[in-house]
């Protein structure tokens, strides 16, 4: 006999619809996983995984059909299947078991019964399957006792860690991500075997762990997954830059004292005021590079100095080890770069060149910027808190007026590239470079309008000079090489 807690309400209109057209082909099916745990835990989720007593594929293809969708994503060889809906997707699956070799980064398949499945699910909480077929519709399958560490916030394996982990290790770091999504305690046993297998992580596809990475740093608290990777020495393997922050010491009244613990601050910080996850992203590594530039200065203590150039330097071939898009590369690099530049416009006797070099180097991302820097005060004293962030509210009141002169967020320089070499009659190069950086100080100083004209007939006073002044291995113009794509200093034509 089934009783109530047994039992599931199932009120998305899909799931009645596909249990219905499973009962007039003779499919038995389930809705099961994190859809399950989540209206367990009564938040929303737009992906609905859907378990097929047989083929996944077939099905998934029955589904489409009868909702009127062309679109059906196959993988035959796990036998599975992804229909895209406007607010999320269906994904279904026959059931099956899985496993990895010692070596392997991609699991063997086979069908399997329904506890088959269960069984090789990652966490017991997202071991739950519910039925969709009309005679046990919303029937809850439970054999591990999911719904019972929902209700302590525990995640525990289905089976022993060693066996789940060893068949995915994956799931060891989605272990740590999981607590900090849904703010779960991790079962001791399941720490231990990530402390003890973490080596066995090393098999796993880098586009899949940094997929953990980057959902770990959309959870609302991404410090407790951070935190536990430290503890297990996962962030060793993972992300060693961040892993060497812990224990280096900063002496900075608006800091904690050590990095790591800062960093994962910040981090927090950032998450509580924006979805955004290339500056969530941008607050993890903002001070990657102070393990590299710590040094000890007597009577001062232990400074960083050019911390952020040096970190911004790192970010190309960290994108490229984490498999990360290259178009978010431009942006996390100028907010790792910028991060400390609005503290030095606190004083009174800023001027207004340097508030308008600000904003011009930070365009569009100056709102992100200053985001950044109210999360990088983790002082644990209130008054030194409430302190900064007033001195971060000047620098704001001091962008805003000299804003309102001049558009400097999306400035160019009234006289472009390709200007300056028809009327200076110079070819791609290095020269080029220089005097537009010649003019666009000027301006950004104030000693020549934000003029085409008076732009014009500044280049036209100084550049002699300005090339005369140049080193002399840089007044050469570059020779194309076969397969250069780029020359240094084209882009300044540009």
């Amino acid at each position: 006999m089934t009783t109530a807690s047994d039992r599931v309400d199932l009120t998305h209109p899909l799931l009645r619809r596909i249990g219905g057209l499973a009962d007039r082909s003779g499919w038995e099916v389930y809705v099961v996983g994190g859809y399950v745990r989540d209206l367990l835990l009564g938040r929303s989720c737009q992906d609905i995984d859907i378990l097929v007593m047989g083929d996944g594929v077939a099905f998934a293809r029955s589904v489409a059909a009868d909702l009127g969708i062309d679109t059906v994503v196959t993988f035959d060889r796990f036998g599975t299947a992804m229909i895209p809906l406007s607010d999320g997707k269906l994904e279904f699956v026959g059931a099956r078991k899985e496993s990895y070799g010692e070596k392997s980064r991609k699991p063997d398949v086979s069908p399997g019964t329904l506890a088959d499945d269960l069984r090789r699910r990652d966490f017991t909480v997202n071991a739950l399957a519910v039925a969709l077929n009309a005679a046990r519709y919303g029937t809850l399958r439970d054999p591990f006792d999911g719904r019972k560490d929902l209700r302590t916030r525990l995640l525990r394996t289905p089976l022993d860690p060693a066996v789940t982990f060893d068949d995915d290790p994956l799931r060891m770091l989605r272990a740590l991500r999981f607590a900090a999504q849904l703010d779960f305690t991790v079962d001791p046993g399941v720490l231990q075997a990530v402390i003890s297998m973490k080596q066995r992580l090393s098999i796993v596809s880098q586009e899949r762990i940094t997929e953990e990475l980057l959902k770990l740093l959309r959870s609302k608290k991404p410090s407790i997954g951070f935190t536990l990777m430290a503890q297990t020495g996962i962030l060793q393997g993972v992300l060693p830059e961040i892993a060497a922050m812990a224990g280096v010491d900063q002496r900075n009244e608006f800091h904690h004292k050590d990095v790591f613990l800062h960093t994962c601050t910040v981090v927090d910080n950032v998450a509580a005021v924006s979805e955004n996850l290339w500056l969530r992203f941008a607050a993890l590594v903002h001070d990657i590079a102070k393990p590299r530039t710590k040094a000890y200065q007597e009577g001062i203590g232990w400074t960083f100095h050019g911390h952020e150039e040096v970190g911004a330097r790192m970010m190309k071939k960290l994108f490229h080890r984490l498999r990360l898009p290259l178009v978010h590369l431009p942006y996390v690099e100028k907010l790792v770069r910028l991060h400390l530049r609005p503290m030095a416009l606190v004083g009174d006797l800023v001027t207004d060149a340097a508030v308008r070099r600000l904003l011009v180097d930070a365009g569009e991302q100056v709102d992100d910027l200053m985001m950044l820097c109210r999360a990088d005060i983790t002082s644990k004293n209130p008054a030194l808190v409430g302190r900064y962030l007033r001195n971060y509210d000047r620098v704001v009141e001091k962008m805003r007026e000299v804003e309102e002169k001049d558009r400097w967020r999306s400035w160019q320089p009234p006289v472009r590239g390709e200007e300056i070499m028809s009327v200076c009659g110079l070819a791609e190069g290095p020269k080029v470079g220089v005097l537009k950086r010649a003019i666009e100080d000027a301006i950004l100083d104030g000693a020549v309008p934000n003029e085409h004209d008076a732009a014009l007939a500044y280049l036209l006073r100084v550049k002699d000079s300005v090339i005369a002044g140049m080193p002399e291995n840089m007044k050469k113009t570059p020779k194309r090489r076969a397969g250069d794509e780029t020359l240094e200093g084209e882009e300044t034509s540009k």
